[in-house]
């Protein structure tokens, strides 16, 4: 089959269409043929060298797929050849084919192209597992959301007002506060030009949760920020890892939890899991329209490193979709 390689872990013009060996299912996995992928940070991370996939794991850049069930394994019961399917991948989704166990699979929906479907697995149930896993948001409770305008950010703007949540998020640009204005955010924060943690003082007072993927920067003002008994649920460290100084009192004080989370890594029973709640809790509102995918543009799988570009740029509000040829 075909896939997107890296020559050798560094820049973009690494990426190029290869040939591979076709995966095949296990007992209880799925072979599906894939129409559509999209990319996240991680990709770039992988590309570069620095986010090795998990043991076992295909090499293959791709952390999501929608596509047809191509052969199923032999003690496959849920689903058989034909079946339009979309779920996680550990890796792979940049290629023709992928292989994923068959309760990491989700119908997809009847009102969805490839392309949409493609834009939800890695978002929403990240967005998913950091809002009510992990920072138990409530019906009610405030939440701010950084990095608002991107893939999981717009994920979880969307499923925080669901909940019944009053939201407020940060962004880059006046453009991006407006998207997510759109998608519900009840405040819109350029943290270019504002203190965030101003904004939310004069607007909402506290937050009971924060979603944040800057890390360093933002740990003390995110503290100072959160109510008592708030949770800080940290997805990435985009700005940095290390803290040079900090005041803990606040932990104390306000019986913060702070959590570090990651989903890739997990366990498959894991995933398995927070598949089975997404599905069941969150999957019909996608064809009720409740719920969207956001996608900034769909660009051929040829054009991965134009792709690449983009999100390395910060330019995409929503996900980046690559339409695979096959």
């Amino acid at each position: 089959m075909k896939a997107v390689l890296v020559k050798q872990p560094g820049g973009r013009e690494a990426l190029y269409i290869g040939e591979v060996e076709t995966p095949s299912p296990k007992a209880n996995e799925l072979l599906v043929k894939i129409k559509a992928t999209a990319l996240n940070r991680a990709d770039i991370a992988q590309r570069q060298g620095h986010y090795p996939p998990p043991e076992g794991a295909s090499p293959i850049l791709g952390l999501e797929m929608a596509g047809v069930v191509e052969q199923v394994g032999a003690q496959v019961t849920k689903w058989k050849p034909g079946d339009r399917v979309f779920g996680l991948l550990e890796g792979g989704g940049y290629a023709e084919y992928a292989t994923l166990s068959e309760h990491m699979a989700m119908p997809l929906p009847e009102n969805l192209s490839y392309e949409e479907a493609a834009a939800i697995p890695e978002v929403f149930l990240t967005a998913y597992q950091t809002l009510f896993w992990i920072g138990q948001l409530k019906k009610g409770e405030r939440v701010l959301v950084h990095a608002g305008a991107s893939g999981v950010g717009t994920a979880a703007i969307q499923l925080a007002k669901e909940r019944g949540a009053r939201v407020a998020i940060t962004a880059g640009s006046e453009e991006k506060c407006k998207a997510c204005r759109e998608l519900g955010a009840d405040l819109a924060i350029n943290y270019k030009t504002s203190s965030f943690l101003e904004e939310i003082k004069q607007t909402f007072g506290q937050v009971d949760v924060i979603l944040d993927f800057v890390g360093a920067p933002y740990f003390e003002d995110n503290l100072k920020a959160l109510a008592v008994d708030g949770r800080l649920v940290i997805i990435s460290t985009l700005g940095g890892a290390k803290l040079s100084e900090t005041n803990l009192a606040y932990l104390m004080m306000k019986r913060l939890s702070v959590t570090g989370t990651t989903l890739r890594a997990r366990r498959l029973s894991y995933k398995e899991a927070l598949t089975r709640d997404f599905q069941e809790d969150m999957l019909p509102k996608f064809s009720s329209s409740a719920l969207k995918p956001i996608i900034d543009r769909v660009f051929d799988w040829k054009d991965v490193q134009s792709a690449h570009k983009v999100m390395e740029d910060n330019q995409n509000i929503g996900k980046l979709i690559l339409k695979v040829s096959n």
